[in-house]
């Protein structure tokens, strides 16, 4: 396989003409590359940086194979790859001499991009602290019983709501992202529909998120409750309706992400319904140019 296989464009477009159908058939392993491409296409190239998207596509015998997306400086992500597949992408990208800050992908095929960046840069990958599993929903299962209160979605007229919530789960979740109504549109925050549960006094105590439906799937995304809600079944009520919202919406697909250094979500969802589907991994991916091997 040569590192030339990968054919690269900056046009979203072109990229999804391309590889969209191969994105879909396995959407829950594709999912930020659904979201992302879809994003870019509705927003336009700049919305999430200055510097210009990149995708790329591995095609072989007509075929797709392979796929990735960058955009400048927020990373970049894979679809499964082999390690061929990896050590011809990491020498294409490191011929281009662009910088590569992180890599995003499934535990296996982020550790295989790393090794091969590593041999073809001098970066010294640095796995993330954070690991993420993700769960594809199978059958739903509601709490029994649910806690007092109701499920309320939130409209336009809920922006205060919305950036409030959000704010609070960056914060709880180190995101480094400016949330305010100046901001709001540019955020990753801004396409989603929220539900939040409130008590019967119309006190909001939990949060959930799902983004549009893409591909077929809906992703769940965010979760939160406040450190003061939590362990009343808020969470596990507000994720149980957004779930039923996303099924109603015409998601073949349902699917989210959880910390797995937090056993407590982790064993919501399942309870809910959800199954593992992969573990997630994060490289940062510093490049170490005094000891970049020569070409």
């Amino acid at each position: 396989m040569r590192p030339d296989d990968w054919h690269l464009t900056e046009d979203v477009d072109a990229f999804l003409a391309r590889a969209g159908h191969f994105l879909r058939s396995r959407p829950g392993r594709h999912i930020m590359q659904l979201t992302w491409a879809e994003r870019i296409r509705k927003r336009g190239a700049n919305a999430f940086g200055t510097a210009a998207p990149l995708f790329g596509v591995l095609e072989q015998r007509g075929e797709v194979r392979a796929t990735f997306y960058r955009l400048p400086p927020k990373g970049f992500g894979l679809s499964p790859l082999t390690p061929e597949q990896a050590d011809a992408l990491a020498a294409r990208l490191a011929s281009l001499g662009d910088p590569v800050p992180h890599v995003s992908a499934d535990h296996r095929t982020a550790t295989l991009f790393a090794e091969a960046w590593q041999r073809h840069t001098g970066a010294n990958p640095k796995l993330r602290e954070t690991r993420l599993r993700l769960y594809r929903l199978e059958t739903l299962t509601p709490p029994e019983p649910m806690p007092a209160g109701r499920s309320r979605v939130l409209g336009e007229q809920d922006l205060d709501q919305a950036l409030f919530w959000c704010g609070e789960f960056a914060r709880a979740v180190g995101e480094n992202v400016s949330i305010s109504a100046d901001t709001w549109a540019d955020t990753r925050f801004s396409d989603k529909r929220y539900t939040l549960w409130e008590t019967p006094d119309g006190t909001p105590v939990s949060v959930a998120g799902m983004n549009p439906l893409i591909g077929g799937q809906i992703q769940v995304d965010i979760v939160y409750t406040p450190a003061d809600r939590r362990g009343r079944g808020y969470a596990g009520a507000v994720t149980s309706e957004v779930s039923r919202a996303a099924l109603a919406a015409g998601a073949r697909d349902v699917v989210l992400f959880a910390d797995l250094s937090n056993p407590t979500s982790n064993a919501l969802y399942q309870r809910l319904g959800y199954r593992a589907l992969t573990d997630w991994a994060v490289y940062d991916l510093p490049r170490d140019t005094s000891e970049s091997p020569a070409a």
